[in-house]
């Protein structure tokens, strides 16, 4: 099978997946490849939190076993497409496929109107493609469609007036901006949509993406909460030897409303969603309960010996009580010895991309990298 095209230079090129979705609160791939190259460990990598996959993609690059798992339908698509990827002589038929099969609406299944954001968020050629998109790709059961949805979700919204290669009019990369806030946002810059051809798009990030190797080896991703982690993993339990994470930070808005377009994309409603289930707490005591139970839900699958390295953050709690806390919950929840192995790095964190769309200058918070030995 054509897993992809050959790229010249050293290993130090970045592979061109790990950006395949710009992506809210992640961390970059040297935390990863650093504290895998510091291991010992030779079990499986897992990350019950993994976001857009850096956790368990870059230890497939490191030739390590890795899973991971993601309650975010958004995370899960991103990173099981790339732990988990066809080839691409398969996803170009596909897409050649589809293009050659989309035709404009003529049954309201995927036509009509949806509002006033999406008549100035998308070019109304546009946004017929991403609706049929929408409407035709089975992300959960294809892995060829599941690919073609995690490049729709990277160029659903973005910088497009400075890139060829988002379908939105101007927004952040990273998050959906609330649709009333973007609309009199985008009247008052005066910024219109582009009139953009969705399969073109896809066809040029494909082949970008496919400049570097997929991995040799693949990993599993699972839509599901860590709390649940050993029952979407059975065959895992005592087989992780290392987790790399970052867990939901204390009052950080909910994935429902960061990335409320994305979730439409993959079928959701048309409309940000202010509450539901979700993995973030307001309240310090139910936060670090909640961590603690997410411990419990992984404790299983690790081994008997086991290193955990956890990058957190907040606004408003001390390195000194995150440090205390976070060790608690772990020996509460895992039920096991658990030993500090480092004082822990801090660095601070200020700037978004979503402040700069805003215009607005962010309110910093630290962040805290904290390793742990079982």
């Amino acid at each position: 099978m054509d897993r992809g095209l050959p790229i010249k230079g050293s290993t130090g090129v970045r592979h061109r997946f790990h950006s395949i979705c710009p992506y809210f609160a992640m961390f970059p791939e040297a935390f990863v490849e650093k504290h895998l190259s510091v291991t010992s460990h030779k079990g499986f990598v897992f990350d019950p939190f993994c976001g857009r996959g850096t956790t368990v993609f870059q230890a497939l690059l490191q030739s390590r076993k890795a899973a991971g798992c993601d309650v975010n339908p958004v995370a899960a698509c991103i990173s099981g497409a790339k732990c988990d990827p066809p080839g691409l002589h398969d996803i170009r038929v596909r897409l050649t496929e589809l293009q050659k099969a989309f035709t404009e609406p003529d049954d309201g299944d995927w036509g009509g109107a949806l509002g006033e954001f999406f008549e100035h968020c998308f070019h109304p050629e546009t946004l017929l493609q991403v609706r049929y998109l929408r409407c035709v790709l089975d992300h959960k059961h294809r892995k060829d469609d599941r690919f073609i949805a995690a490049l729709c979700l990277g160029s659903l919204h973005g910088e497009s007036h400075k890139s060829p290669n988002y379908f939105s009019n101007r927004m952040p990369r990273t998050i959906s901006t609330k649709p009333e806030y973007s609309v009199q946002w985008w009247w008052r810059e005066d910024c219109v949509a582009p009139r953009r051809n969705v399969f073109e798009i896809l066809e040029r990030m494909l082949a970008y993406r496919f400049q570097t190797h997929p991995p040799e080896k693949t990993g599993c991703v699972a839509e599901a909460d860590a709390r649940d982690a050993t029952t979407a993993f059975p065959e895992l339990k005592g087989c992780v030897t290392d987790v790399i994470t970052s867990p939901p930070y204390l009052d950080t808005t909910n994935y429902h409303e960061d990335q409320w377009l994305r979730l439409w994309f993959l079928g959701g409603a048309p409309i940000v969603q202010y509450s539901g289930h979700d993995d973030r707490h307001t309240s310090k005591i139910n936060y670090w309960k909640f961590l603690q139970e997410c411990w419990e839900g992984i404790g299983p699958l690790l081994a008997d010996q086991a290193r955990l390295v956890v990058r957190i953050g907040s606004r408003r709690l001390g390195k000194a009580e995150i440090k205390n806390e976070l060790l608690r919950s772990l020996l509460s929840g895992l039920g096991r010895e658990v030993r500090l192995a480092d004082p822990g790095v801090t660095s601070d964190i200020a700037n978004t991309q979503a402040n700069s769309f805003r215009g607005t200058k962010g309110t910093p918070f630290t962040e805290h990298d904290f390793c742990f030995a079982v």
